[in-house]
Parts: C-alpha cells; sequence; structure tokens
C-alpha cells in the first residue's frame, strides 16, 4: 500500500482548467486504493481528497460526479488487458474470454469500482446514464465482436447478437455482484447456454 493512503498528503500544485498529471494520478491511486478497501459504501470524494492531498473542487471539476471517477479507475485499471482471443470457434472464444476477464475482476480494483458504479445507478440518473450510454457500450465491445464473427461463421443468428450481449453481461455481472467469479468450472456450460452452442467439451 502506498504511504498515502496511511496520512494527510501534502497539497499537490493546481494547473488551473487543465489536468495536471501527477495529481490527477495521485486522485486515481487515492480512488483505487479506496474502493478496494471500502468499497462502495466507505467511498467519499472527500477521502479521496485527503489521501491524494487534492482539492475537492479539483477533483469535482475532473470527475463531477462518483459515476465518472469510478469510470476512470476501471479504465485505469484495464490496461492490464484482457485477451481477446479468436480461435474461429465462438464458444472457445467466449470461454476464455470470459474466464479471463472474471479473474481481472477478482484481482484487480476495477472490479470493486464497477459493483460501485452499478451501485450508483441505482441512485442517480447521472450515474445509470453513465453506465449505459457509456460505459457499457466501451465495455462490450470485444463481447459483440466475437458473437458477430460467430455469426459470419453461422454458429448463431445475426439477429441475436444484441439479445445475447444482454445475457452475457446480466450472467457476468450476477457472478461479480455476489461473489462468484472463481466458478470457473461452469463457464463452458453457461456461454453453451447462452449461444445455444452445443458443447463438446
Amino acid at each position: 500500500m502506498t504511504s498515502f493512503t496511511k496520512s494527510v498528503a501534502k497539497p499537490r500544485k493546481s494547473v488551473g482548467a487543465r489536468r495536471n498529471p501527477e495529481a490527477e494520478a495521485a486522485v486515481l491511486a487515492a480512488a483505487r486504493d479506496l474502493v478496494s478497501e471500502k468499497g462502495y459504501t466507505g467511498f467519499s470524494v472527500e477521502e479521496v481528497a485527503r489521501r491524494a492531498g487534492s482539492g475537492k473542487t479539483t477533483i469535482y471539476r475532473w470527475y463531477p460526479t462518483k459515476a465518472d471517477l469510478f469510470i476512470a479507475i476501471y479504465t485505469a485499471e484495464r490496461h492490464a488487458s484482457v485477451p481477446v482471443p479468436d480461435t474461429g470457434d465462438l464458444l472457445d472464444d467466449l470461454e476464455q474470454y470470459t474466464i479471463s476477464l472474471w479473474r481481472f475482476w477478482a484481482s484487480h480494483p476495477a472490479g470493486a469500482a464497477l459493483k460501485s458504479l452499478i451501485a450508483e445507478a441505482q441512485g442517480t440518473t447521472e450515474a445509470l446514464e453513465a453506465l449505459r450510454h457509456r460505459f457499457l457500450p466501451a465495455r462490450t465491445a470485444d463481447v459483440r465482436q466475437m458473437l458477430k464473427k460467430g455469426a459470419e461463421r453461422g454458429q448463431i443468428r445475426e439477429e441475436d447478437v444484441d439479445d445475447k450481449v444482454s445475457l452475457w453481461v446480466g450472467l457476468s455481472w450476477l457472478k461479480l455482484l455476489v461473489n462468484e467469479l472463481d466458478q470457473e468450472s461452469s463457464v463452458r456450460r453457461l456461454m453453451a447456454q447462452i449461444t445455444g452452442i452445443r458443447s463438446t467439451g
């Protein structure tokens, strides 16, 4: 754990409307550590500011809502990229990708950030809109592409792609929210049910 999470950090210089990279990195690191330690209920912009040595007004200028901050944490953590397989078989691709993503959620603060984003979206319209229109399209693009390739190979119907994306999101978020990301042995069977492809594995 970095030292600034244990005590009040020294105030950092502001550069007005432009983001100071050092200050922004400190804010994201503080937010990442806090959401990992305390979860959604223990998360506050005030505590992020205290740990980062930044002003609340600066944080709110960069991230007007908690949802913006949770998305930024997730995006920053996503540099630990989840491979997108292309084996030539939709079921294999989805199984490998889903297991990799669940492991990522379980081992990185991004998992806690996504839980918090979902929770925040239940209480504010702004967070719901951010989740629906900013987060979901970007974060389901890989699954959508795999399903489209499966449709091109004739494994599923093209008109079913959107519904199958929704089913995949629903399943994966359920596993995240109820802490069942370790149930990897069931992934292939569940992907077979979502796609309608008979599993031979």
